[in-house]
């Protein structure tokens, strides 16, 4: 391969980015540099995860850490690593792309952002290494992969375009240069080392590698080069500068610490090295395990969900350690799916150093750890105070509720910890616990209902005879419940019944009197055959006129528009036109259906009571322009006998 000079342009979406990171003001700038320790911590936990199988990667380097370089008279500042380093392909793959998976979502993100560009933003959505553009406007990155013979050199203005070419270093690794723009009056130097120790000690002191930087000092001189005059006095200089390497961090692994001996501001330090994440975390469980195991965890729930939270390829936020050797990030072993956003460091003393993620599942000691931190985390949340767990709810309720419908032990558990708007709670969120509570003596059941808009759910004339008779009802509206329902069929000995399936046998006397109705409904049925499976007397309806129902085992029509939508094959379920034989106009259609069973206008009354029902649910209609006809003419003919 040539040491050739490739010149790449970033993407749109991601110049984008770089423009708002380059040109925004950020209240504070420091963040660069807890970005670039973070990753370089990063790329030595990997290095020492691979080494664990293939211990030449190391060869004689086997001393770790993290050095920053500061020149105050070239205005540059480098921070580099004896990690595993990066080859061509991933420089091109890591750095020349910014939030892969992410861009349009940090974008919208910084859209609704009022105040500007926030610091959060950085770590939410993985741009954190662009951050130096902040302070710097040129970067440059040379890097050697462990046990390759081959660097590479990648460069950037931030200007629009980057260039990558194979150069020369000395031992494997990543080395960052930063070019400093000019200093701003009221801006940190941050060439100078007492601005650097700072930053070190707030957002990095617990880093588990030390972070080094050369600093000049002032020493004594030996007595023996110390000129004298004859009565052994000093006459010359008795001190000497000499360059020393001093370490700026403590290395404390604060899950190995007693409870009491770390603040609420080291705890809120280390999350955000963790996650990434310049939110404080909402809350943090710390927790030491005794016994025939011992092991220590330090769990964090996050204050707001990331935006790949619902995606395929995302990571889950627990890293395994052993004896505070870095073991895997994204342990996916330790932590059910439905608990997916809590994040953390589990560090198990007596686990195999060489364990692969097939081990990892059979393991007895990971599957008993996996169960004692979803109980505690359970029982956290079950006992966390009410404002705290709504804003938990908020974030998270979703991706809790899916533990329901896939773990069958505590499933019992966590449908306690399920909140829900009902029609009768208003803003709040309430338990199942409490609508049992506010259940009438008379209800037998636990009435909910599905669907994807709270207005409409509220609304929807599925629940006109439930309010009727002053029943509360549970508004669903994240897909997750249509699985929620499937797997929990009763809580606390009552029974879950759907508003728009099934007999709610709520109105005995409404269906006894559908019988002079029979033929009518025989009729409305011969003609919708192709879209209704029968065609009954509403047990939901109070004042509307028509709607579609279905039985008890029938798909609902909003798990039918998940699957379309998720673009899987939906089987077609006809339903059950439920009409309300109380409405005048069911009276009216009954009266003429008896009078002249032949006219024209009774196949246009079944087509509207059709639409209409189908309207009623947010449902589209095959022939809107029919539809306005008939109405219409219907509007006309009323106006004509008024």
């Amino acid at each position: 391969m040539q040491n050739k000079k490739e010149t790449h342009a970033f993407k749109t979406e991601v110049q984008q980015v770089l423009n708002l990171i380059v040109n925004s003001l950020y209240s504070n700038k420091d963040i660069f540099l807890r970005e670039l320790i973070s990753n370089a911590s990063d790329a030595i936990d990997k290095l020492r995860f691979k080494s664990q199988t293939d211990a030449k990667l190391l060869g004689d380097d086997t001393e770790f850490k993290i050095k920053i370089r500061p020149d105050g008279i070239a205005r540059t500042l480098e921070v580099s690593d004896n990690g595993i380093g990066m080859t061509h392909e991933e420089v091109l793959e890591n750095i020349g792309t910014i939030a892969k998976s992410g861009t349009a979502a940090f974008l919208e993100a910084l859209e609704q952002a009022r105040d500007g560009l926030a610091p959060e933003l950085i770590g939410q959505f993985g741009v954190g290494f662009y951050s130096v553009f902040m302070v710097a406007d040129k970067v440059t990155l040379i890097t050697k992969a462990a046990g390759s013979d081959k660097a590479v050199k990648w460069e950037s203005a931030g200007d629009g375009t980057f260039t990558i070419e194979e150069t020369e270093k000395e031992g494997r690794g990543t080395t960052i240069i930063l070019h400093l723009k000019k200093r701003q009056p009221d801006e940190p130097d941050y060439t100078d080392p007492w601005v650097i120790r700072r930053i070190v000690k707030q957002y990095s002191d617990f880093v588990a590698y030390p972070i080094v930087m050369d600093v000049e000092k002032e020493e004594p001189l030996p007595d023996e080069q110390i000129i004298k005059d004859k009565d052994g006095k000093p006459i010359g200089e008795t001190t000497r500068r000499v360059i020393r390497q001093e370490t700026l961090n403590s290395m404390k692994a604060i899950w190995s610490k007693p409870r009491d001996e770390v603040s609420e501001q080291e705890y809120e330090e280390f999350y955000k090295h963790l996650a990434h994440d310049w939110n404080p975390p909402l809350a943090h469980l710390h927790l030491k395990f005794e016994g025939t195991t011992e092991y220590d965890a330090l769990l964090y729930i996050p204050s707001k969900a990331p935006f790949d939270l619902f995606q395929a390829d995302r990571r889950h936020g627990i890293q395994l350690y052993c004896r505070r050797v870095f073991i895997m990030e994204d342990c996916k072993e330790l932590m059910p799916e439905y608990l997916r956003f809590v994040k953390g460091v589990v560090d198990a003393p007596d686990l195999n150093l060489n364990v692969s993620r097939e081990i990892l599942q059979q393991d007895r000691l990971v599957i008993n750890i996996r169960k004692n931190l979803v109980k505690k985390l359970l029982d956290f949340l079950a006992q966390m105070e009410p404002e705290k767990y709504e804003t938990f709810w908020k974030q998270f309720g979703a991706v809790l509720k899916e533990g329901i419908y896939t773990d069958s032990l505590r499933k019992e558990k966590l449908a306690a910890l399920a909140r829900f708007r009902t029609t009768k709670s208003g803003d709040k969120w309430i338990s199942l616990d409490d609508y049992l509570k506010n259940m009438p003596s008379d209800q037998k059941a636990i009435y909910y209902i599905t669907g994807d808009d709270l207005a409409s759910l509220i609304n929807s004339p599925y629940l006109e005879r439930l309010k009727a008779k002053d029943y509360e009802v549970l508004l669903m509206t994240d897909p997750v419940d249509e699985w929620v329902v499937q797997a929990l069929t009763e809580y606390e000995g009552k029974p879950l019944k759907s508003a728009e399936k099934g007999d709610l046998e709520l109105d005995r006397e409404q269906k006894e009197a559908s019988e002079q109705y029979k033929a009518l409904f025989a009729f409305i049925k011969s003609q919708l055959a192709d879209k209704v499976k029968d065609v009954r007397a509403s047990v939901r309806l109070e004042d509307s006129v028509a709607c579609l129902a279905g039985d008890e085992q029938d798909m609902s029509a909003y798990m039918e528009k998940i699957l379309k939508a998720s673009g899987q094959a939906a089987p077609s379920v006809k339903r059950v036109l439920e009409l309300n034989v109380r409405h005048r106009l069911i009276e009216g259609i009954n009266a003429l259906y008896e009078n002249d069973r032949n006219n024209e206008k009774l196949k246009q009354y079944t087509q509207l009571l059709y639409d209409m029902a189908l309207i009623a649910e947010g449902g589209k209609i095959d022939n809107p322009s029919r539809f306005s006809r008939l109405v219409g003419d219907l509007m006309a003919s009323a106006l004509d006998h008024s």
